[in-house]
């Protein structure tokens, strides 16, 4: 196995579906401007309740990719 350096950034993605689809969505973002992202690792989970429903989830993350 390589020796490898990583930095984490930490990402906050929303959606009204659900829980992975945020992850999926913030990620995908991150993927257009941040190269090498390895893993991540979720720290928080929050929704937004409307007329006693879950109306929107937003999941916060770490996400660590390798240094060049």
């Amino acid at each position: 196995m390589s020796k490898h350096v990583y930095k984490t950034v930490e990402l906050t993605g929303s959606s009204p579906v659900g829980i992975e689809d945020a992850v999926t969505s913030a990620i995908a973002k991150a993927h257009e401007t941040v190269r090498n992202m390895q893993w991540f690792e979720i720290v928080e989970t929050r929704g937004h309740i409307q007329d006693g429903k879950v109306a929107h989830w937003q999941v916060t993350m770490k996400v660590g990719f390798t240094l060049e």
